[in-house]
């Protein structure tokens, strides 16, 4: 299986590079892993709605040009289901069982993701109806994944 995550922005802070850097190695004995960075667009601390639209426009363009025609996208979104640990590892074995080979995780920047990549996905999940900054949900995805995996393979996790 090969899994792609595409996010808009950098990692900036040392700790959360860190801690996704982990989970990329331990996740290489599962899977094929890719992660894809896209530019984020400097948003204005009063920018109005049409200007927002825009924003994400520009971000959703350049998030478009790495979705693979092939590829089984998932983007994460405040109003996505909901899954516990269990249930995502769950949906993943689903996928693979079903003989998608390649699923896109997308997360967007700090003002969510443009309407037309939500069109575009085969699914949208929420890990929470709380907002996160954009480079720790680049963590918990891949802590998830990486979770997901182990428990497919039956093997132990913390619960």
């Amino acid at each position: 299986m090969k899994i792609t995550i595409i996010a808009v922005g950098k990692i900036k802070e040392k700790f959360y590079r860190e801690a996704a850097a982990e989970y990329e190695k331990r996740l290489s004995r599962y899977c094929k892993l890719e992660v894809i960075q896209v530019e984020d667009e400097k948003t204005p601390d009063k920018a109005g709605e049409t200007q927002e639209n825009g924003i994400k426009k520009k971000e959703a363009e350049r998030i478009l040009k790495h979705i693979k025609e092939d590829a089984y996208v998932i983007t994460l979104e405040i109003q996505g289901k909901m899954y516990d640990s269990v249930g995502f590892a769950g949906k993943l074995e689903q996928l693979a069982v079903q003989g998608i080979s390649h699923i896109q995780f997308i997360i967007g920047g700090s003002l969510g993701l443009y309407e037309e990549i939500c069109a575009r996905a085969d699914a949208a999940v929420s890990f929470s109806k709380m907002t996160f900054p954009h480079q720790l949900m680049r963590v918990i995805l891949l802590e998830q994944i990486y979770r997901a995996y182990r428990i497919v393979n039956g093997e132990p996790y913390h619960k």
